[in-house]
Order: C-alpha cells, then sequence, then structure tokens
C-alpha cells in the first residue's frame, strides 16, 4: 500500500483528533457542581442542598466545598466532604437542620451548607485543585471567584442547575440555567455526550480506510 503525502497528513489529523476525544472524556469524568439551591422558599434550614455529578465509585472523602463572599473574595464557610459518588453518578449534599438530618429527600451526605445568596460563589477543591466553581449574581462591584462569566441570581425557591453535567465549558453563564423546581437526585438531560464524537471518529475512519483502498 502506498501513502501519499496528504494521506500522512490526514492520518495525522485524526491521530490529533482522537486524542483530543481521550482528552475530553477525561475532562468530562472529572466531579463538577450540577445543581444548587441556596435559597429555598420559607426557611433555608434543612432545605437546601448542593448536587454533584461525577463518575460513578469517585471518592470525595477530603474534597471542600467553599464559599466564597462576593463582597470581599473571603471564605465564609467551608465544608468537608465524605463518600463516594453512586452508580448514576449523582450525589446530594442536603443542608442540616440542626438534628444531623435533612429535609432535602434522597441525600447523600448531610452538612451545613446553607450558603449565602447572590453575589457569591461556590467552589469544589481537591486540595490546591479547583474542580469546578459556581459564581452567581452581579458581580460588578464584587469578587468573582467561578468560571468565564456569573450565572444570574435565581428567585427564592429555584435552583442553578448545569445544563448538561457531563460537559462543562468553564463558563458559569452557558453551562447553568434557573430551575423553577429543583431536582435534587436527578438531572435534566442526559449525561452521554461521547457518542457523537465517538461516531464522527469512526466516519472519519471508514474516510480513510476508502481513500487507502483507492490508492492501493
Amino acid at each position: 500500500m502506498h501513502f501519499t503525502g496528504k494521506f500522512n497528513q490526514r492520518m495525522t489529523q485524526l491521530a490529533l483528533a482522537v486524542i483530543g476525544v481521550s482528552a475530553l472524556a477525561g475532562a468530562q469524568a472529572q466531579t463538577v457542581i450540577s445543581e444548587v439551591l441556596y435559597d429555598a422558599a420559607g426557611t433555608d434550614n434543612g432545605n437546601v442542598f448542593v448536587e454533584l455529578f461525577g463518575a460513578p465509585g469517585a471518592v470525595l472523602d477530603g474534597l471542600l466545598l467553599e464559599g466564597i463572599n462576593g463582597a470581599d473574595g473571603s471564605i465564609y464557610r467551608s465544608v468537608v466532604l465524605a463518600g463516594t459518588i453512586p452508580s448514576d453518578g449523582i450525589f446530594v449534599i442536603g443542608d442540616d437542620g440542626g438534628d444531623g438530618t435533612s429535609l432535602v429527600s434522597g441525600v447523600d451526605l448531610v452538612r451545613e451548607i446553607d450558603f449565602q445568596n447572590g453575589p457569591d460563589s461556590i467552589v469544589l477543591r481537591d486540595g490546591e485543585l479547583v474542580l469546578d466553581a459556581l459564581g452567581y449574581g452581579d458581580f460588578s462591584n464584587g469578587v468573582f471567584a467561578g468560571e468565564g462569566s456569573a450565572a444570574p441570581d435565581v428567585p427564592s425557591g429555584s435552583s442553578l442547575a448545569r445544563i448538561n453535567p457531563a460537559m462543562d465549558t468553564h463558563n458559569n453563564l452557558l453551562d447553568f440555567m434557573a430551575l423553577d423546581l429543583p431536582t435534587p437526585g436527578s438531572v435534566p438531560v442526559s449525561a452521554v455526550p461521547l457518542p457523537p464524537a465517538v461516531m464522527l471518529f469512526l466516519s472519519g475512519i471508514l474516510g480513510l480506510a476508502g481513500i487507502a483502498r483507492k490508492r492501493r
């Protein structure tokens, strides 16, 4: 089989594409913030929550959820996490109502997580490494610790939910939407974004195979 310069170039491009898909898959496996209710209708005590999304079986022991004050950038709350992400990829941390239990249904962990209303940020951290960060509200005169541009400060009783928990553009405004009815323990869209990329990769393989056959 004789390979022309153009064919070799296309093979190189394909190899780079494979590397890119692999890198994307690795990034998507990282644990992210998928939904936050920080201002419940009525009392926040025991009703607010933070939902994480990640690879089933991922160990969360030692990770931190930090509340960053939008007024001065100080850390006003630091929550140590524990546990393992279940088979559905969703891990819910419910606010402690004062007796070690939470009013949030289906919680995997109970912690004091009554985060402030905006403008503020919530940061998910593994030691010095920031895994994800969500800033919400108007930071015109504040300190933003989220990603890209801030998500809106939603009304009381509404939550901020990641549009696709398996994708992170590192821009809160693009990644999150307001939900009138919070959905702790479930995600609003399918969290399986890789098949289109895989299909594109396979179609490229078939196309290159066709070129190779023509040039034998």
